[in-house]
Order: C-alpha cells, then sequence, then structure tokens
C-alpha cells in the first residue's frame, strides 16, 4: 500500500489552516462533499504541492441488505479519478432501511449504523464489498464505526467478524481506534482483543479523534480533544504493526491553529513516528542503513501492488468456494435493519433484544445530527427562526423520518412548518415561504392543498 504518513481531514471551515499546518503529508476529504468536475481551490492547491488527497465515503451503506446503488458507486470512483487518489474508504455500516426487499417505505437514518456480526450480515456484506470493489476504480478500504447500541444475538466479536470480512474479499482496512474506544464504553468490548483479531497487515491507514462521555455513553463527536486513552490504544496498535498512515478527524468547534496543530503532533508522535522509531531501532540492531520513509509521489492513482481495475489487493485473495449470499439472507438482514431504523427516527416499538435506553440515546442523537446538518446546508433556516428552528425541528424529527438526502429533510421541515401556520410571526413566515418556493421551484400550498395534505399526515400516523 501506498505511504501516506501524517494526515488530517480537510474540513472547508479549516482549508486554510490545513494548508499552513506543517508536517501534513496527506488529507482525506468527505467524498459527498465535493463535485469532481470542480474540486474546491484548497483542495487543488493542496495536490499541486504534491499532497495526497483521499475521498472518505459516507452514504454508499454497504452493511445494509440492498446492492449497492451504480450511481454512487460511480460518483465516488470519479472522485478518486479527479483527486489522483491512491484508493477510497467507506464503512461498515448501513445508512438507510426498508424499500422493496420490505414492501415498506425507504428510511435515511443520516448516520452510520452498526452491522449485526452475524453470518447472513457478513455474506451480504462480503457481496456487497466485491460489487463496489468491481466498481471502483482504485482499491478500497473500509472503516469500522462507533456504535451506541449492539444488536441481540451476534455470533462473532468485532475483530473476528473483521478477519473474515478481510479473508473472502481482500478488502483493505481503515482502522479508527477513537471508534475502538466508543464500542469499549459503550458495549464493553476490549480494544486490546479486537487489535489481536485483526489481520493487522490489511490496515491501509489509521483515524484517531476525539469524543466526549455524556451518563455513562461515549459520543464520537470529532469536535474534541483526542483523549489519552484513545492514544494508548494507537500506541497499542503501532508496536504490532506500522500503519501506512495516521489521520486526525475534526469535524466541528475547531480550535485555534495553535492547538489543532498540537494535537497533529501529538499524534505523529504516537502515530508513525514511535512506529517508524522501532523500525530504525531494529534496523541499526543488525548494522542495517535506517529506514525512512519513501519518496512522495503526488499524483498516484493506483497504490503499490493494486489491480488497475480497482478491486481486493493481492495480499490478501478471497477464499474459494465463496457463493454469493442466498437472498434469504438480504431479506432476513432487510427485515431487522428496517425495524431498528423505524424505531430509531420513527417511533415504531422497540425490537425484541435491544437495550430500551440505548435506543432512546441513539434515537435522540439522530434527530440532533439531522439538526444541525439541516442547519449548515439551510443556514437561513436557524436565521429565519432564531431560537425557535431547534425545538421545532426536534418535533418535526420525531414524527418524520428522513426519506432522501439533509436538503430535502430541510424542505421537508419548511412544508410541515408552512402546512401548519407556522411560524406565527408574518414576516418570518412569508421569509419562509419565500425559502421553500425559490428552493423547491414550486409554487406554496394553497389552503387547499394544505387541508389536503393534513389530512393525509393524519391519517398516515393512524
Amino acid at each position: 500500500m501506498t505511504e501516506l504518513g501524517i494526515g488530517i481531514g480537510w474540513r472547508p471551515e479549516i482549508a486554510e489552516v490545513v494548508e499552513a499546518l506543517p508536517g501534513v503529508d496527506w488529507v482525506e476529504v468527505v467524498a459527498e462533499n465535493i463535485c469532481a468536475d470542480h474540486l474546491p481551490d484548497s483542495l487543488t492547491r493542496l495536490r499541486e504541492r504534491g499532497v495526497t488527497v483521499v475521498p472518505h465515503g459516507v452514504s454508499l451503506g454497504l452493511g445494509g441488505a440492498d446492492r449497492p446503488d451504480p450511481a454512487r458507486l460511480a460518483a465516488l470512483g470519479e472522485k478518486a479519478v479527479a483527486l489522483g487518489a491512491p484508493l477510497v474508504t467507506e464503512h461498515i455500516a448501513f445508512v438507510r432501511a426498508g424499500g422493496p426487499l420490505t414492501a415498506t417505505p425507504l428510511l435515511e437514518a443520516g448516520h452510520l449504523l452498526p452491522v449485526p456480526r452475524t453470518r447472513d450480515a457478513l455474506d451480504v456484506l462480503c457481496e456487497n464489498v466485491r460489487i463496489a470493489q468491481d466498481a471502483l476504480p482504485v482499491p478500497l478500504a473500509l472503516e469500522n464505526i462507533a456504535a451506541l447500541i449492539a444488536w441481540p444475538g451476534e455470533e462473532m466479536t468485532e475483530g473476528q467478524f473483521l478477519a473474515e470480512l478481510v479473508e473472502r474479499t481482500g478488502v483493505r482496512l481503515l482502522v479508527d481506534v477513537a471508534n475502538l474506544h466508543t464500542n469499549h464504553v459503550n458495549r464493553g468490548e476490549d480494544p486490546a482483543r479486537a487489535l489481536s483479531e485483526l489481520p493487522v497487515e490489511a490496515i491501509a491507514y489509521v483515524h484517531v479523534a476525539g469524543g466526549v462521555e455524556r451518563d455513562g455513553v461515549w459520543h464520537d463527536t470529532h469536535a474534541h480533544p483526542v483523549p489519552p486513552a484513545v492514544l494508548d490504544i494507537l500506541s497499542d496498535l503501532t508496536s504490532r504493526v506500522s500503519p501506512p498512515g495516521v489521520l486526525l478527524e475534526r469535524d466541528d468547534d475547531f480550535p485555534p491553529t495553535e492547538e489543532l496543530a498540537a494535537e497533529l503532533e501529538a499524534v505523529a508522535s504516537v502515530g508513525i513516528r514511535s512506529a517508524r522509531a522501532e523500525r530504525v531501532g531494529t534496523a541499526h540492531a543488525h548494522g542495517a542503513r535506517p529506514l525512512v520513509p519513501a519518496p512522495r509521489r503526488p499524483s498516484l492513482l493506483i497504490g503499490a501492488g493494486a489491480r488497475a481495475s480497482g478491486g481486493p489487493m493481492p495480499s490478501a485473495a478471497p477464499t474459494l468456494h465463496d457463493p454469493a449470499p442466498r437472498e434469504g439472507a438480504r431479506q432476513r438482514l432487510a427485515v431487522t435493519q428496517a425495524a431498528l431504523l423505524s424505531a430509531l427516527v420513527a417511533g415504531t416499538p422497540v425490537p425484541e433484544g435491544f437495550d430500551t435506553r440505548r435506543i432512546g440515546v441513539q434515537s435522540r442523537a439522530l434527530a440532533a445530527k439531522r439538526a444541525g446538518v439541516v442547519a449548515k446546508v439551510a443556514p437561513e433556516l436557524p436565521e429565519i427562526l432564531g431560537k425557535g428552528f431547534r425545538p421545532a425541528f426536534l418535533a418535526y424529527a420525531r414524527s418524520r423520518p428522513m426519506t432522501g438526502g439533509y436538503r430535502r429533510d430541510a424542505l421537508d421541515f419548511v412544508e410541515h412548518l408552512l402546512l401548519a401556520g407556522r411560524p406565527e410571526d408574518p414576516v418570518a413566515r412569508r421569509r419562509l415561504t419565500e425559502w421553500w418556493q425559490d428552493r423547491s421551484g414550486s409554487r406554496p400550498p394553497g389552503r387547499a392543498t394544505r387541508l389536503v395534505r393534513a389530512a393525509r399526515h393524519a391519517l398516515v400516523r393512524r
């Protein structure tokens, strides 16, 4: 795999800071936040300097019951080519459920949700990964996610699940040590055991991030400093293997430049430099020349040793006699994931075996994230509604699941308010109507339409 070095998550809010930070070898960008034919100027400048840029997807949902969407795969591949990326990354998670497999409405989580560690789920995931590998122009690496909730009746540990995934597909791993810490606090899982069970030679790179604990639950916020416990897990990992890259993630509440640089230096000192120092020490002990980082190779399209067409890395060949999953496995997974997501976003009963309290915590967290993202994609709404935006959106989210992206969610939220004759302030209501009309390309709903829609919504709720 390509030697990446020390990296940081590129975000528009800190683009200039990232460009100025010393010691940044590479950056990672959320794939859904860029367009292949119109890259941000900051990323273009970084690439011209020889800084590697890796697209990191969040919407494929490879752990879901449905096969990957060809359009999403094509878009991710186009971004990888536009960025000259050596690989692309995604998550072992599901992000939507329902639809034709369950004959129920399609629901969007707007978040990464854990996959049950069962044979059915692993069979489906492996086939989905192979479909993605065949479609992508560069190798794929998958990230372990943080979770607030655990599935009942799981058949494997996280390490066992990931090890078999790698064995069967040859996919690389993006190991997030902050997520291992999250799962330790929230689910009692031992990070050291997970690392001991992982095929560490398959690691493409490592994520490090901060979070916060509230009422015994760890929230992987990416908005707080990296805690010592996460650095300890990183140190454990680097004692086992020298990862090709380590990246600091920060998505919100960005600190001053000096603090961000210090945090990046702390991660570097534990992550790559300690591992390289160990290699150098070993080389000196045997009278060999010290190992040094490989020369930078900007605009690499394919990682070292990768197939030109993408697909699995040759160092971990799939096992023989590994048939595609029976449709029954997809059907069973679809039903269980739809039931869980419906409980989280639509208020339906919690499926048997789940921790009801944790489901409530996750449900509130999903609604809060929806409110936060909608406020970012439609900043006019908090400005028009003021302090009433957040409570109004959370009330809306309790009974209205997200069925499309966040921009669609913003439009549906505003339509919901207007149908209810809100806000009461006529000036604010007029501004909201104009906003909705401008972005929906439609006339605002008249009185008769509002009555019909209100009646329809009432019938749906029954």
